[in-house]
């Protein structure tokens, strides 16, 4: 009521709420949400492969993995504390502007690595916790029965341990959907971009709320089913009993 009632809504409506302009970005915005969702799906299977690969290095015991295991305890340690804007401006400029020979120069290239390297990093971490929560007895009973540590790595603690963090994944796939529209800012045009250039021809900002709406229209049911998950699982480990 405070808003609508506001002697500028008029105003501000005709600006971001008008149904014209929205009919007319939506195209083109719809468009460039595509290239949204082809960098969400490479990157999202490169994360999971990648993360994982980190996460089982830092869980390696013996004195003879800690060179690997303080490589990445210090690949996650850089990554996590850089921010992602500032690696999309590192890799996305700096890489092509050396012209190293075979090299790829293409931004899109760049925006997706960076989406990798930095999301992959907190994956390595939500991997490390789901492998720690396993009991260590279950390593030693997989021991007894003559598995080797790779075998019980394998078999048993990673199994148990990725089943056990799936809702915290889907929680960083959500926020990795909305931070493909940051690799715009190396030049792709994606949904935020086209947003962006028909709000600078018109002069009007309802293109964004179109963009919004796609947005919104991923994030909502991925967050659904991230809910649905976290009940599920506390009905089968029982910890919801209490509540």
């Amino acid at each position: 009521w405070f808003v609508l009632h506001s002697k500028t809504w008029p105003d501000v409506q005709q600006q971001f709420f008008n149904p014209d302009d929205f009919r007319e970005s939506w195209p083109d915005v719809l468009s460039g949400f595509w290239l949204d969702i082809k960098m969400f799906l490479i990157a999202e299977v490169l994360i999971l492969a990648f993360g994982l690969l980190v996460a089982v290095i830092r869980s390696l015991r013996g004195p003879a993995f800690f060179p690997l295991r303080a490589l990445s305890v210090i690949y996650i340690d850089l990554f996590r504390g850089i921010p992602i804007l500032l690696i999309l401006f590192l890799l996305g400029f700096g890489v092509p502007a050396l012209q190293l020979p075979g090299v790829p120069n293409d931004p899109l290239f760049w925006g997706v690595v960076s989406l990798v390297l930095s999301y992959a990093a907190y994956t390595a971490e939500v991997y490390r916790a789901g492998i720690d929560s396993v009991h260590e007895s279950q390593r030693a009973a997989a021991r007894s029965l003559g598995l080797t540590s790779f075998q019980t790595l394998r078999f048993v603690v990673l199994p148990q341990g990725i089943r056990r963090v799936i809702p915290p994944l889907l929680n960083d796939f959500i926020a990795l959907q909305k931070e493909t529209a940051l690799v715009s800012v190396i030049g792709p045009i994606e949904a935020a971009r086209q947003a962006q250039i028909y709000a600078s021809k018109s002069f009007n900002f309802t293109s964004y709320v179109a963009a919004a709406v796609i947005f919104l229209a991923i994030t909502i049911p991925l967050t659904r089913l991230t809910d649905h998950l976290v009940g599920r699982q506390r009905r089968r480990t029982g910890s919801g009993a209490i509540a």
